[in-house]
């Protein structure tokens, strides 16, 4: 008798648990977490590319999450252009630095957009000798020797009008403009000049490289004024007084925006060159 009432009792707690867990598990499916994550995943595998593409640039919110970097990791080989931009920029913003060599595969992509969102995110996650060799590549139309994660695809660059499209449309989402003026971009409906090179140039300032120094000082030459100017830029930020006389020639800029720009970039370069003398002297 004892043994029987043993029995029922562990039956008893036996199905308690079960009915406890069945209800924490329903609990679970109706909980917010659930519900949003319920909400991006079926926002990933949509079959329409918005709902892809807004899913995952979404994902870049959820630092430190497994899921949420395997699920942008598998939108990098999305078939649509803008869910791989999505998901390169979300890796970037997730700091995912466990998916830096899959962000490097995705420098081969053979659009733009992806390449430019890539190297973006690989610059946020300190890769930054991959980065600037595309940027590099950007703004001179030319590889560093010796870069061999530039892919060959890389060539699709040095096509006006695919960086046009990118500054255009998907570029503007992923790359600051940086120190480029705002009516700069309103700008390229009408003359059409180049966005992505001067925010490549931008990004160069701090290549410690002495190539990317002369690429800067070549851009400070470009037919676009925006580039010319964000070249200028760069070399200020640069901080290297010995470029002084290449920026002070652009004061003479037939563009008032470059000619500005220069004079700032004469002011600060000029002050640093007169610390330098001075910590000599000082020795």
């Amino acid at each position: 008798m004892t043994r029987l009432l043993a029995f029922v009792g562990c039956l008893v707690l036996s199905c308690s648990g079960a009915v406890c867990c069945l209800a924490q598990e329903s609990a679970d499916i109706e909980s917010p977490k659930h519900k949003a994550w319920d909400m991006l995943q079926t926002a990933a595998f949509s079959p329409k590319t918005v709902d892809r593409t807004d899913g995952i640039r979404a994902l870049g919110l959820l630092h430190d999450n497994t899921l949420a970097r395997e699920l942008a990791e598998s939108a990098l080989q999305d078939k649509t252009p803008e869910v791989r931009v999505a998901g390169a920029t979300a890796l970037g913003q997730m700091h995912a630095t466990e998916s830096i060599p899959k962000l490097e595969q995705a420098l081969a992509d053979k659009k733009v957009a992806v390449v430019m969102a890539a190297a973006h995110s690989l610059r946020e996650l300190k890769d930054d000798k991959t980065a600037y060799a595309i940027y590099y590549d950007l703004l001179t139309g030319e590889r560093k020797s010796g870069d061999g994660l530039v892919a060959q695809q890389i060539d699709t660059l040095k096509n006006p009008k695919e960086l046009a499209k990118i500054g255009i449309s998907e570029g503007v989402g992923f790359i600051p403009f940086a120190g480029i003026p705002w009516d700069a971009y309103r700008t390229l409906r009408k003359k059409d000049p180049n966005p992505v090179r001067a925010v490549a140039a931008t990004f160069l300032a701090h290549d410690p490289d002495p190539a990317t120094a002369k690429a800067l000082v070549h851009a400070t030459d470009d037919k676009d004024w925006i580039v010319r100017a964000a070249a200028v830029e760069a070399i200020a930020q640069r901080g290297d007084p010995s470029l002084l006389p290449k920026v002070q020639r652009k004061m003479a800029d037939k563009n008032p925006k470059v000619r500005y720009s220069a004079a700032a970039a004469v002011i600060r370069l000029s002050a640093l060159e007169q610390s330098k003398t001075a910590r000599n002297s000082s020795r």
